[in-house]
């Protein structure tokens, strides 16, 4: 299947020309252009033109490529109640499958993409996207999804961070579990018999080379053996070099970072894979992005959602009756859970924190992936009392949660509010009966979606929660509107 893709780097020099010039105002924007000829044919092209005096690059692009359709905002919301707004939006996001087309991995079913300068469905969206599918009730873009995504797995062996070919270093984070159990909540357990294949091998694919490690080789791609004897997970992409969709951009940090720019750029990608591309989260100073060492972190809420897997995976194998993996899967189950008690909690802070495992210590940063060993029922009833409390203190504003309590100019940092953080709090506390605090970050975040789509008619990709009468900002590219996970969480709090 590989072989028919096209892949961007195939256009080598011009490739390179075309991002490291800065040619168009979104370095997104060349890769997702689809060639009218053959790579051959327009590198043989450039290799004679690029040398004429008034060659003009932008011109040669726009003769040799078809560009991508840019975003319809003429989209009209007027007289419609956010609720209808995204009832409706549901058709604009929906894309069918089609043929091959540039850097696009087609897909045999429909999906919904997120808006805006994102064209392509993306991996952990999508789940929070189909929790706004169910309350609609279209179960059967839920289901074409997640064949999508199978279809994936079964053709790459793993969900890319999206259908691109410059995507397939990496994935993101692992929401597959999730989708799955959505859709057996509305069609049955056999959900989960249907789909057993795929979630094992999603979980092949992140715990690969767990049977290579050794006290002198800890780490092999997304898997790391840690001194007591525990393998767990962190973010990872097989490439090392600049990403072809923020070509410009990865140079420009490499250049201003003192190590090896291959690791700079491996590092740039698992953050990629993390979703939080940017935050201080990942950073080794918080306002120097060249100090990026995401592949040296073990993410807390990472190996939250491996647990998910590992716990769906037994469920699937008591309903096979399968003894020997019943066992294994329980093992590894309390392993993990034990491991991430032991390497992520802090007693003195009350909070979880992602674990720096060559330097065998936490990063005390603080950021709300500490909130998914709430929503996973990981925790005790006393760190969901502490968390909580810091919950409060720290991460609180007026229009919701932010996302860390540091403020860098990374899109992923405060002042930022995200709607999937948003609904991973909220569920979380609601498992521990933290009800009152819940409450408050579930009307504030709704507050500060409508106060926005009154102003603007629009519903966006993130929100300024600490000043809801500025608008989000920061980050590699414009806040987009649109917007899939925003609109879906929207109605999921509607609804609880």
């Amino acid at each position: 299947m590989m072989a028919k893709h096209f892949f961007i780097e195939s256009l080598y020099e011009l490739y390179i020309d075309v991002q490291s010039k800065e040619t168009f105002h979104d370095s997104k924007y060349f890769v997702d252009c689809i060639p009218k000829f053959s790579v051959a044919e327009i590198l043989e092209k450039y290799a004679v033109e690029k040398h004429k005096e008034n060659f003009d690059l932008k011109f040669f692009v726009s003769e040799n490529f078809s560009f991508p359709n840019e975003i319809d905002s003429h989209y009209n919301s007027s007289g419609k109640t956010i609720q209808q707004h995204i009832e409706q939006l549901w058709t604009e996001l929906k894309r069918m499958p089609d043929g091959q087309s540039g850097t696009l991995i087609p897909l045999p079913n429909s999906y919904i993409v997120p808006g805006g300068r994102f064209r392509e469905v993306y991996y952990w969206d999508s789940y929070f996207t189909m929790l706004g599918l169910q309350i609609s009730m279209r179960i059967d873009l839920i289901e074409n999804m997640v064949d999508n995504f199978t279809y994936l797995i079964k053709e790459i062996g793993f969900i890319p961070n999206g259908n691109r070919t410059y995507y397939l270093g990496r994935s993101q984070p692992p929401f597959f579990s999730l989708m799955v159990k959505l859709l057996s909540e509305e069609k049955g357990e056999n959900i989960l018999l249907k789909y057993a294949e795929a979630l094992e091998k999603e979980y092949q694919f992140w715990m690969d080379g767990e049977d290579k490690l050794s006290s002198t080789n800890n780490t092999f791609r997304r898997v790391v053996l840690l001194h007591d004897g525990s393998v767990l997970n962190r973010y990872w992409d097989d490439n090392d070099t600049p990403r072809p969709e923020a070509f410009a951009e990865d140079v420009h940090i490499a250049k201003q970072s003192n190590t090896d720019a291959a690791k700079v750029y491996r590092d740039i990608r698992a953050a990629a894979e993390s979703g939080w591309d940017f935050s201080s989260r990942w950073f080794k100073a918080p306002d120097k992005m060249h100090t990026i060492q995401t592949t040296e972190l073990i993410p807390v809420d990472l190996n939250c959602l491996m647990l998910h897997l590992e716990e769906i995976l037994l469920t699937i194998f008591k309903l096979k009756n399968d003894e020997i993996k019943i066992n294994s899967f329980k093992q590894k189950i309390s392993q993990r859970k034990k491991a991430i008690q032991i390497f992520c909690w802090n007693e003195e802070a009350g909070f979880y924190f992602d674990y720096n495992h060559p330097e065998n210590k936490q990063t005390l940063h603080y950021n709300l992936a500490a909130t998914y060993p709430l929503f996973f029922s990981v925790a005790t009833p006393e760190q969901s009392n502490k968390v909580a409390s810091v919950i409060e203190e720290k991460f609180l504003q007026s229009g919701g949660v932010i996302t860390t309590t540091q403020t860098t100019g990374q899109q992923w940092d405060a002042p930022n509010g995200w709607a999937p953080l948003q609904w991973i709090t909220y569920k979380g506390l609601k498992n521990y009966n933290q009800l009152s605090l819940a409450q408050k970050i579930k009307e504030r975040w709704m507050a500060a979606n409508e106060k926005v789509y009154t102003a603007t008619g629009k519903m966006m990709e993130k929100y300024n929660v600490m000043d809801t009468n500025n608008k989000a900002g920061d980050g590699e590219y414009p806040n987009q509107d649109g917007f899939g996970w925003t609109n879906a969480v929207y109605l999921k709090l509607m609804n609880e």
